[in-house]
């Protein structure tokens, strides 16, 4: 019943997109008809410039890390801190309170990862910078290195369940990011 109420929770903790809250309150907008639409980090910084940039990474960030806090003072493994943390992450991509319209879920997955594993954070960083060397693309860079977070799971000797939760997440951030890939591996011709 603990495991079934932490992931609920976690999913309904998704659904509070920061970007959207500091638009409304702070700002008299809704991000989501801003920009790009998305509420994300990168939209808000756009939008509304560097602080809310800051602010709602740092709150969508602390999403993930609460709710893979929360899997480890509850006692739970690995495992389930990763399927937590997916459930955050996709209240946050499908938020059903906002008609599944929301982020993409970087700011959330970084939050979550750094506190699952920090070490493995910090492999995952250094790919994202080595990746970023050679392909000079932001966007590239980031999911290449997520891509990689399957194995280093498994380099870091975790088990084979932990490797399944770890694909899935990389799997849902390649999702909402497959019109930014699709743009930078395919661009149209002119």
């Amino acid at each position: 019943m603990t495991l079934i109420i932490l992931i609920v929770c976690s999913y309904i903790l998704g659904n509070v997109l920061t970007g959207s809250i500091i638009g409304s309150f702070y700002y008299k907008k809704e991000i989501r008809i801003e920009g790009s639409g998305n509420p994300g980090a990168r939209n808000a910084g756009r939008v509304f410039g560097k602080k809310a940039f800051v602010a709602t990474f740092i709150g969508d960030a602390m999403k993930g890390a609460l709710v893979v806090l929360g899997a480890k003072w509850l006692g739970f493994g690995a495992t389930i801190e990763l399927f937590a943390l997916f459930a955050v992450m996709l209240g946050h991509v499908f938020p059903l309170l906002l008609k599944f319209r929301g982020g993409m879920g970087v700011s959330t997955f970084i939050g979550g990862m750094l506190l699952f594993d920090p070490m493995l954070f910090t492999f995952f960083a250094g790919l994202f910078l080595i990746f970023y060397t050679v392909l000079k693309s932001f966007t590239l860079a980031g999911l290449s290195a997520v891509v990689m977070i399957p194995i280093l799971v498994l380099l870091f000797s975790y088990g084979i369940p932990v490797f399944i939760a770890a694909s899935l997440l990389s799997v849902l951030l390649l999702f909402t990011h497959r019109d930014d890939l699709k743009q930078k591996l395919m661009p149209e011709k002119s």
